[in-house]
């Protein structure tokens, strides 16, 4: 499969990810329980849709892990990225089109759990980025670890979709749950022409946190299966 079509797919998954993902956050008022189906549903959907075609990564941090493990070359991870950002761009510009206004697409940021308990900007901060990157390092983790096994490739859709779902769970309450840089960056961008900065004020977290974390996942993958 040539890196166009690749992309075109990575494209396509992260945009439908952002709007109906992110569509559901909205309309629904941030439920948890919704929410986090909707995000794991959508990677299940989109697996089975387009993981034939480029492994439907539809995440900047998922692609860096994939390249740290020798998964992708460096052209590959560069196309991914690419695509992905502007598929989110894309995703958000749907669900502000169909909501009427771009004011509030599902853009992270940090939650009152965390502003409640913290006096400190910088303190939040750091909880929001360490909360970020450890959720991160657990879905990646479960991506490679069900994605390096030839006998659940049949299931592994489900298996990602169920990681995405957990991770939601637990992170909703805290930073909206972003572990995607890619999610995090297009509605915060509309949000910003809408007249909200809050988002891409905070967005600088939702970008690194889950690339680190990613690394991390990588790193502590190869390590664990590493033979001696």
């Amino acid at each position: 499969m040539n890196l166009f079509k690749k992309c075109v797919a990575e494209c396509i998954g992260t945009a439908v990810l952002v709007c109906l993902a992110c569509g559901v956050v909205v309309w629904t008022n941030v439920n948890v329980v919704a929410t986090a189906l909707a995000f794991g549903l959508v990677i299940v959907a989109m697996a089975y849709s387009i993981g034939n075609i480029s492994g439907c990564h539809i995440n900047p941090a998922v692609s860096f892990a994939m390249f740290v493990a020798r998964k992708i070359n460096g052209k590959e991870l560069l196309g991914y990225v690419l695509a992905q950002c502007l598929g989110a761009l894309l995703g958000a510009l749907l669900l502000g089109t169909f909501l009427g206004g771009f004011q509030t697409l599902g853009g992270n940021t940090i939650q009152e759990t965390i502003t409640s308990a913290y006096s400190s900007q910088t303190v939040q901060y750091l909880v929001a980025f360490l909360l970020e990157t450890i959720l991160t390092f657990v879905f990646v983790m479960a991506i490679l670890g069900v994605t390096s096994k030839p006998q659940y490739a049949a299931i592994s859709g489900v298996v990602i979709g169920l990681a995405l779902v957990l991770v939601h769970l637990f992170g909703i309450g805290f930073t909206g749950t972003s572990v995607n840089p890619a999610r995090s960056l297009g509605p915060a961008i509309l949000e910003a022409i809408g007249g909200n900065m809050k988002s891409l004020k905070e967005l600088w977290i939702f970008l690194i946190a889950p690339l680190f974390g990613g690394l991390l996942a990588s790193i502590t993958y190869r390590g664990l299966h590493h033979k001696a």
